[in-house]
This record gives structure tokens, C-alpha cells and sequence, in this order.
């Protein structure tokens, strides 16, 4: 099977590629021994937004305080 690199570096992954793998939206790229890898993964949304607030020195805490304020 062949996939072509566009000018934007962008990739079609052939159909029959696709379907024989975990149907993912995401996948991991690593380049081993001058190879281009791609591992299907899960990305969970919930993870990655404790991540964000993670970042952004927001705490659990934080989040509790702003929703009781709401509910007043």
C-alpha cells in the first residue's frame, strides 16, 4: 500500500490500512530506524482537560468553589 505526502504534510491513510486497525481519531507519530510510526490511541477529553487546569494552576478546589458560587 502507498499514501502520498502533500505539499501540506498531510497524509491519506489507505482504506484497507484503516479498517485493520482499533478505529481511532488519533495517533501517535515516532520515527524508529528511519520509519514513520503511527499507534492508533485513545485520547481521553477528560484527561486532557485536568491537564489544562493542571497548567493553569487551577485546583479541584478551585473548580468546587466557582460551581457553589454559581448555584447561589
Amino acid at each position: 500500500m502507498l499514501a502520498k505526502l502533500t505539499s501540506k504534510n498531510q497524509i491519506t491513510l489507505p482504506k484497507a490500512a484503516v479498517s485493520s486497525v482499533d478505529a481511532a481519531e488519533y495517533f501517535e507519530v515516532t520515527v524508529e530506524g528511519g520509519r514513520i510510526v503511527l499507534t492508533p490511541v485513545r485520547v481521553q477529553k477528560a484527561n486532557a482537560v485536568r491537564d489544562k487546569l493542571e497548567s493553569l494552576g487551577i485546583t479541584e478546589q478551585d473548580v468546587e468553589d466557582a460551581v457553589a458560587w454559581s448555584r447561589r
